[in-house]
């Protein structure tokens, strides 16, 4: 079994109507009877075609009854709380989180205006470092994508019992840190990893690029990975894998050299590998790099980028997930369960935050469920689609420059009030006459008014 990725075009439909269903449908059509698909993203969108790129875990024994793109409509909106899910995809190159955790005072920012903040690994890891708000979710980004398509839902947990999976390294010195990075979590915060499992049939990691610059690659070995995960089924809430990840010897030091031009490389291929578990498995997953050699660990990057820095501090890479993960939710995928009043679904769910120019599930699932969506131009990324061009319901699209403007947005959105009427100008409303097409403004209608 191996994970690959897959580039395809499908057409598009007039004005982007029942978008989410087409692509499902020519997706589904499209990949083999022995592939899965776990991750989809569209990288760009006109008015004829739309370019796609799929993650397929290929030669899987069993597959899922379920898929990614199963969508179950949300009947109800949950006004009594306001919860925001905050995405930065992973290997786009996104200004803002597309580093070491440079999109965690982002989150914290955004969690300050809402009860609940929904975000994922990418957004908040930072090696050996990380900052999680306390009114925030860490969730893995596939089953965000099920939350809000509406399949799953998420259930808060006191902490997980956590299965840590060290991959086979050759210098025993990497091993060692991994596992003083779990013993550390143990004594500092109480963490519940009493076993460490070092994988001696390793997991092969290669991180390329696609054609659009995406970062992406390939995963081989998974076998004994699934038998692993398999046999410990119900022993274990949470995954935790750290293993190397083949990259050219230069890009250690290029990725630095570029100072943010240079798409990160490794995230890619580890959103791959976690969308797959988390999808089989149900459970919150995430993965740490290895550092290949000794030589790699003891390179001098010099003063580098502040949105890296926390990598040029790291050697084991490993604390964040492990912090992470400590409290992720659970994943409910019982549809009565799913009803508890503990449990968060897409009907709770009051806004989406992403970066302009992002068209995955997640924004598909938002256009179909009529859950509002943020888009932020600062956030400037890879990604070539226009959001503007999709149908979305009246005022269900926000177009905002940056961060700040979103977190305002948000507040407006809690507080009930359409946020342009804190704005100047306010444009007059239209007044249409039932039965025809024409169409007065409110403005004209006043000057009639003022001849009587």
């Amino acid at each position: 079994m191996h994970l690959i990725e897959e580039q395809i075009t499908i057409p598009a439909t007039p004005g982007h109507q029942s978008m989410l269903e087409h692509v499902a449908n020519l997706t589904l059509r499209h990949l083999g009877d022995d592939e899965l698909p776990v991750r989809f993203v569209v990288t760009e969108s006109g008015a004829d075609c739309y370019r796609c790129e799929i993650d397929t875990l290929v030669g899987a024994e069993c597959k899922k009854e379920s898929s990614i793109f199963d969508f179950l409509p949300r009947r109800v909106e949950n006004s009594d709380t306001f919860n925001a899910v905050l995405l930065v995809p992973t290997g786009i190159g996104a200004e803002i989180g597309g580093h070491a955790g440079d999109a965690a005072p982002t989150a914290a920012l955004l969690a300050s205006v809402c009860d609940t903040l929904i975000t994922h690994p990418n957004v908040v890891n930072a090696s050996d470092i990380i900052d999680i708000p306390s009114n925030a979710l860490y969730v893995e980004g596939s089953v965000i994508s099920r939350l809000l398509m509406g399949t799953v839902g998420l259930q808060r947990v006191r902490n997980n019992r956590l299965l840590v999976i060290v991959d086979a390294h050759e210098d025993e010195f990497f091993t060692n840190l991994a596992i003083n990075s779990v013993n550390a979590a143990r004594s500092s915060y109480g963490q519940f990893s009493q076993q460490i499992i070092r994988l001696e049939s390793r997991v092969t990691m290669r991180a390329t690029y696609t054609s659009g610059g995406r970062a992406a690659g390939e995963v081989n070995g998974l076998e004994g990975l699934f038998r692993l995960l398999d046999d410990k089924r119900g022993s274990y809430d949470a995954v935790a894998i750290t293993s190397m990840i083949s990259v050219p010897a230069s890009y250690h030091q290029d990725y630095f050299d570029k100072k943010g031009e240079m798409v990160n490389p490794w995230g890619g291929v580890e959103a791959m590998l976690t969308h797959t578990i988390s999808t089989l498995y149900d459970v919150p997953s995430a993965h740490s790099p290895m550092i290949e050699t000794q030589e790699i660990a003891n390179m001098d990057p010099g003063i580098v980028d502040p949105r890296m820095a926390a990598e040029a501090v790291s050697v084991a890479l490993f604390q964040c997930i492990l912090k992470g993960l400590q409290k992720s939710p659970k994943v409910i995928t019982d549809l009565e369960a799913m009803q508890h009043h503990s449990v968060l679904t897409s009907s709770d769910i009051s806004c989406l935050v992403i970066p302009d120019g992002c068209i995955g599930l997640p924004t598909l699932a938002c256009l179909e469920q009529g859950i509002p969506v943020i888009a932020v131009r600062e956030n400037k990324n890879i990604m070539k689609n226009d959001l503007g061009s999709l149908p979305w319901a009246t005022s269900q699209l926000y177009l905002v420059e940056n961060y700040w403007e979103a977190a305002g947005v948000m507040a407006a959105l809690r507080a009930g009030i359409d946020p342009k009427s804190v704005r100047r100008p306010i444009l007059p409303a239209n007044v249409n006459e039932y039965g025809t097409d024409s169409a007065i403004t409110t403005r004209a209608l006043a000057s009639q008014f003022s001849n009587f």
